[in-house]
């Protein structure tokens, strides 16, 4: 159970991080390191919830991976 909590607690860190850099205005919403924060943050917290069979906490960690994965995927083909 160990390695889960270890999982979960690094994505939860990086959702929060960049959270707490949005609210301070050091980022904004389309910034791709903000978008990167959330799609890794994310991704390893539906890992971590996967590992511990919180199936609910999957779907929404997965949905967030999913709409970061958008946002980045927009910021790429509009800087173009």
């Amino acid at each position: 159970m160990l390695f889960a909590n270890i999982v979960n607690s690094a994505g939860v860190f990086l959702i929060l991080s960049a959270f707490f850099l949005l609210i301070l205005g050091k980022v904004k919403p389309d910034n791709r390191g903000y978008l990167l924060m959330n799609l890794v943050g994310a991704g390893l917290s539906a890992y971590g919830s996967w590992l511990i069979h919180a199936i609910p906490f999957v779907v929404l960690e997965g949905t967030w991976a999913v709409v970061a994965v958008v946002g980045l995927l927009k910021k790429v083909t509009s800087d173009k």
